[in-house]
């Protein structure tokens, strides 16, 4: 049977030889319903490589809406029954940049949504349509590799939703709609398995009935031809039995954005489980693809994301098989500051969300400038709806309004009149972890790809020092931010240098203390975009080359060699030729607005002479963290 043809979709290579990345292919985006199209701008042409919308109300009962190019934006499939499409507005267009929300209202006007879009590349996902002839047929694809996960459901009647998994091999057959485990079945796939050009379907009617339509959604696996250097995975399709005490930690190689998981040799849900809606250690948000429930959320350690894979607990009982599907986390490097770094003042009422960015984004440091009593309150994604203080050594707080349901800021509801400094992760640049400790010298994985220049971690559970690590000070020295003392001989690093992959903690309270959760955030110098470097003092004018061209929006300076204040700058506030105001991580004290310490440099800042020893000492050594 010769094999059904359809349009070729983009080289794993892309145009020119361009890298692909993630970012360019696969989306997460959180949106309201509004009653009227919305644009969701996510940097995928839909328009000209074609691929699939998935998309949910979260906070409400109601139908999933599969859309794809190759049936069209009017035609809708919904993965918790066995119905044919059907014609609903979810998507007015396919664009360039993403797609259009159509104006159907299924529930309020505010519900929240939840989408996930995908675009055709070779190595990722493919959407074929093919019409059934009751005889074993093969369906050409054009991934380019052998696909690790096949969908196929009936459109033009009633049907179940057939899954192929690479795990359960050619003779199995597990349900999207529903809840049963792996079944043996000859007829659905012929016990055939894909190759990289085709997958064949049996004469089973729920994939080949005569004259019946078909949509196939075709995932890869392992395809190692994505990244900076054409050579990352960014999707896999495995398996795993789960370990005794009914836990199991996944390695994928990559840290996942995105997770779908259904305990195939015994009953179960599909989870979905994603980045943006939140996969922390302390609360995680679920949906089922198989059921039109809204949003859950279970709290404790069921199931987060980590650097090198995913941790699943108490989900289903030891010894049983559970398949996936893992998307990579976003990896394309910056090209601008303004892409990984943003500040605002906030909104201070119940717009969502209360701080604008413009990113996603992965970490805050929210600060009331004029106030003596407020916290240095740091946040992460990863954290959840949670924070830590700065200026002290408290452990984690909670506060309800810290959520991370926005593709372009941060928080809810959060009447603070509070500054957020907002941070993404991005290669090269920033990097986020969370770690249990265990009492013993280890390494944890990181993804920050550089080896970082600036670390600092956390205990999030126990009372605890913020523990800092400089490169140029080394690995046999640290301080703190809490407090303004000097790097000097500390244990906390076990006196190895971190790598591109990897940091090492000691045995010390601070940084690995047994069964304690912690958090470390790792910064690095970025071209054109972040520096972390030093500077001698000299009593005059220091002008601090940082390799920017229109000057640095965000300065952090401690004094190493001496006692002296973590001092924050920036251009939210004001850097000047006069006055310019700072504040302290490191105390609760209000900023300071009547002093000239630091003045704009094209090429990064210039610390004035009328500084303090505190940051312009004669002989004085200064570190520094500035982003253009």
């Amino acid at each position: 049977m010769d094999p059904i043809t359809q349009q070729g979709i983009a080289g794993a290579a892309g145009a020119a030889g361009d890298p692909v990345y993630v970012d360019d292919i696969f989306s997460i985006d959180l949106f309201r319903n509004n009653n009227n199209s919305a644009q969701i701008n996510n940097d995928i042409d839909l328009a000209g490589e074609g691929g699939l919308v998935l998309m949910k109300y979260r906070d409400a009962n109601s139908e999933w809406a599969w859309v794809d190019s190759e049936r069209g934006v009017s035609q809708s499939l919904d993965s918790q029954g066995t119905n044919p499409q059907y014609t609903k507005a979810f998507v007015n267009s396919f664009d360039s940049d993403g797609f259009t929300h159509g104006s159907y209202v299924g529930t309020s006007n505010s519900s929240s949504i939840v989408s996930y879009t995908l675009r055709k590349q070779k190595g990722f996902f493919d959407v074929v349509t093919f019409t059934g002839t009751g005889s074993v047929q093969n369906i050409s694809h054009s991934l380019g590799s052998v696909p690790g996960m096949i969908i196929v459901k009936k459109t033009s009647g009633t049907g179940a939703w057939n899954v192929y998994h690479r795990s359960s091999g050619a003779n199995g057959v597990i349900y999207l709609h529903g809840t049963h485990g792996n079944s043996v079945d000859n007829g659905v796939w012929n016990n055939t398995a894909p190759t990289s050009s085709v997958f064949t379907v049996g004469a089973d009617v729920g994939v080949n009935a005569n004259g019946s339509t078909y949509v196939a959604y075709v995932f890869a696996h392992d395809d190692q031809s994505f990244g900076t250097d054409s050579d990352k995975a960014i999707i896999k399709c495995g398996s795993f039995v789960i370990g005794s005490g009914a836990t199991s930690d996944v390695d994928l190689g990559f840290e996942p954005q995105f997770v779908l998981t259904k305990l195939s040799s015994t009953t179960g849900n599909w989870l979905l489980s994603d980045v943006m809606r939140g996969t922390a250690d302390t609360e995680y948000n679920y949906l089922q693809a198989n059921a039109s429930s809204a949003e859950s959320t279970l709290t404790g350690g069921n199931f987060y994301t980590t650097s090198t894979g995913f941790h699943y607990e108490s989900l289903g009982s030891a010894g049983n098989t559970v398949v996936y599907m893992a998307i990579r986390r976003p990896h394309k490097p910056p090209t601008a500051g303004t892409e990984v770094f943003a500040m605002d003042t906030g909104s201070s009422s119940s717009t969502t969300p209360t701080w604008d960015s413009g990113f996603t984004v992965d970490m805050s440091f929210v600060i009331h400038p004029n106030s003596n009593s407020h916290n240095r309150m740091n946040a992460a994604r990863l954290l959840g709806p949670k924070y830590l203080s700065a200026n002290n050594t408290d452990p984690i707080a909670a506060v309800s309004s810290f959520t991370w349901d926005s593709n372009v800021g941060w928080g809810k509801d959060y009447n603070y009149n509070g500054y957020s400094y907002m941070y993404r992760r991005a290669p090269g640049f920033f990097d986020v972890v969370t770690y249990t400790g265990t009492g013993s010298a280890r390494t944890v994985n990181h993804n920050l790809t550089v080896a970082p220049e600036l670390l600092i971690v956390k205990c999030r559970t126990n009372n605890g020092q913020w523990a800092v690590y400089n490169a140029i000070d080394g690995a046999s020295k640290a301080l703190t931010i809490s407090i303004s003392g000097i790097f000097t001989f500390n244990p906390y690093w076990n006196s190895t240098a971190p790598t591109a992959t990897q940091f090492t903690v000691a045995t010390d309270g601070a940084v690995n203390n047994n069964t304690q959760t912690y958090i470390a955030y790792l910064f690095a110098t970025l071209d054109g975009i972040s520096k972390v470097g030093s500077y001698t003092g000299t009593g005059y004018d220091v002008n601090v080359d940082c390799g920017f061209s229109a000057g640095a929006r965000f300065v952090l300076i401690k004094r190493t060699d001496s006692t002296g204040d973590w001092y924050v700058f920036d251009t939210l506030r004001g850097i000047a030729s006069g006055n310019d105001p700072y504040f302290v991580l490191n105390t609760y004290a209000a900023q300071v607005t009547n002093t000239d310490y630091i003045d704009p440099l094209n090429a990064g800042f210039t610390v004035t002479s009328s500084a303090p020893a505190a940051l312009n000492a004669s002989g004085g050594t200064y570190l520094f963290l500035a982003i253009a």
